[in-house]
């Protein structure tokens, strides 16, 4: 059966050479007669596994020495508990940026640790543009600053990284990490989701800063203390093995592909074709603040709604998946993560240009 275009926003595409790679070593890594998902954690095997996928990463991203990358479990969503209950070290509020519906989950959830302060807010133009600098309304005594640099569900992406002086930064970088350069140390906690740019579900990558270790809240439980898994390697408890391994075939495949940069000037062209043909039709529209728009997520409407099911029957036969936007906002949505290849942004487009001259 052929592979189709996924442009799924999560758990999305990944490399077909990924999975092919992964295929060939399902029954047999590297002639030890088992699979990875068998392998004890604490075995020579899978350390070296561990150990290179992490070494990868850090040389993908330049992650400075005195930063931890944290494999951990629970997703993006338990790190918006794990956030405050490490990073609160003693002061009782922080400091959120809400630019949609995963910012406003990340500071429900902060607010049964402490006082939030909601200190930019974009709903009032319905989550369609990212606060500037001089929008924010920061506190000095905040124990940390919490922003979502890309909106996966808005498709709405800051076009600048905020200054918030000595206090740390927090990023949820689950649906744009590794798609474009990033400077780590200008952040105090970087964290992502795996399950769109990085591998499959069942992983976050959290990336921290030494001097942010310990001093958690005393309720904090021992498996979502932050030393703890840096002081274990992010083996206090059976890791996510399998999704680990997997991640680290990804962070491979990047390097293989020119590493971040290259990527970057990929996905660059796939959304700006995208943007250009939305803009120039007449029939689809974007709502995002052109300077504001995601390069990884790409929602869009049909000027008469009522065709939105003919679209995307039409779609599916096309072997274009997964195009239904977010249930709270409807219409369309493409992610065009680093996987998605610029062919499937063309073949989309090329059906995009067909329907809108059958129904125009």
């Amino acid at each position: 059966m052929a592979r189709v275009y996924n442009f799924c926003a999560g758990p999305a595409a990944l490399p077909t050479a990924v999975l092919e790679k992964a295929s060939t070593e399902m029954l047999d890594w590297n002639g030890k007669g088992l699979s990875v998902m068998e392998m004890s954690h604490r075995s020579d095997e899978y350390v070296s596994i561990a150990e290179k996928a992490e070494a990868d990463l850090r040389g993908l991203l330049n992650i400075p020495e005195n930063y931890k990358v944290l494999f951990m479990q629970g997703g993006a969503t338990a790190q918006f508990a794990m956030i405050p209950m490490n990073l609160l070290r003693g002061k009782t509020s922080a400091d959120y940026i809400n630019t949609g519906q995963w910012s406003e989950k990340a500071i429900k959830e902060a607010k049964r640790y402490c006082n939030v302060n909601v200190v930019a807010n974009s709903e009032d133009n319905n989550f369609s543009y990212a606060p500037t600098q001089q929008d924010l309304k920061l506190n000095t005594d905040a124990a940390y600053v919490h922003y979502t640099p890309n909106e996966t569900i808005g498709g709405v992406a800051f076009d600048y990284i905020p200054d918030t002086g000595d206090v740390p930064l927090v990023a949820d970088f689950s649906s744009s990490i590794l798609s474009e350069e990033l400077d780590v140390s200008k952040f105090g906690l970087i964290y992502a989701g795996a399950q769109k740019n990085i591998g499959p579900a069942g992983l976050c990558i959290v990336i921290v800063r030494e001097d942010l270790l310990g001093d958690t809240l005393p309720s904090t439980p021992t498996a979502m203390d932050y030393k703890v898994a840096a002081d274990n390697g992010s083996m206090y408890n059976t890791p996510a093995t399998y999704s680990w391994y997997l991640a680290g075939l990804v962070f491979d495949w990047l390097k293989q592909q020119g590493g971040v940069p290259e990527m970057a000037k990929i996905n660059q062209r796939k959304a700006t074709k995208l943007y250009s043909y939305i803009d120039a039709s007449g029939f689809y529209a974007n709502p995002v603040k052109p300077a504001n728009r995601s390069i990884m997520n790409v929602p869009f409407t049909l000027k008469n709604a009522a065709l939105d099911k003919a679209f995307l029957a039409q779609a599916d036969e096309q072997g274009l998946l997964n195009l239904k936007g977010h249930r709270s906002v409807g219409g369309m949505r493409a992610s065009i993560y680093n996987a998605v290849t610029e062919q499937a942004v063309d073949a989309l487009i090329a059906f995009m240009k067909r329907f809108a001259s059958e129904n125009g």
